[in-house]
């Protein structure tokens, strides 16, 4: 900073580049779509790769909608603890359930499923941050224990998803405040938050808890 001033230099960071890169430069190469009856409904279901990594996320889509029109959009997490095996331990499975179904109600909208398994940390990861819970630490003093931040997602591939499905301006189904200003930061309008309400179990409410209180999740406290 002190040469760039001394030199009248511009100055740019790592963290612009990669912001300036997400909004500019396309990340993502649509693969193919399938038509998807579900026990929620009937969707579209698109798979994206992700060329830098070679990942692939899903859009689970219904319905049509106008250019500029706000549509209601879940950016889902993969989960598979919760998503595949029911796990009580988490509310994974059940806010994919509902959004689907509340999707499906709309009659138009998008489920983003982001392969971003245990808030970006990886399957592995988040198996030893339930070992440590297991031995006392809620689920950000376990991330942090493994050297992890309490959420390592980016939202920016999601963001070029939903603009490759001409969406810009979403009713946003989610609790997550940094989620909401995540997907800001890449140039999507959010017009409305939704919440995603799930009555807590035995197992979860504790992890419930520390959502609400230390990351900030608009969780109504008589729920817990």
């Amino acid at each position: 900073m002190k040469v760039a001033e001394r030199f009248n230099l511009k100055l740019v960071s790592i963290k612009d580049l990669i912001a300036y890169r997400m909004k500019h430069e396309s990340l993502i190469k649509r693969e193919i779509g399938v038509e998807m009856p579900t026990e929620f409904g009937d969707f579209e279901l698109i798979a994206f790769r992700q060329v830098n990594t070679g990942d692939l996320h899903l859009a689970l889509i219904k319905g049509k909608w106008e250019e500029n029109e706000p549509v209601m959009v879940r950016v889902h997490s993969s989960c598979v603890t919760g998503d595949i095996f029911g796990s009580c331990r988490c509310d994974c499975g059940p806010q994919l359930q509902k959004a689907m179904q509340m999707v499906e109600q709309e009659g138009k909208g998008v489920v983003l499923y982001m392969n971003q398994e245990g808030r970006g940390i990886g399957l592995l990861n988040k198996l030893k941050a339930y070992k440590l819970q297991e031995q006392g630490m809620d689920t950000v003093q376990a991330n942090i224990a493994l050297g992890e931040p309490m959420d390592k997602r980016d939202y920016g591939v999601g963001a070029q998803i939903l603009r490759d499905l001409g969406i810009s301006k979403l009713r946003l189904i989610s609790n997550n405040p940094t989620k909401r200003v995540g997907l800001i930061g890449y140039g999507l309008e959010i017009v409305e938050q939704v919440a995603i309400e799930i009555d807590p179990n035995p197992h979860n409410e504790g992890y419930l808890k520390t959502k609400r209180d230390k990351m900030g999740h608009t969780i109504l406290k008589n729920r817990l």
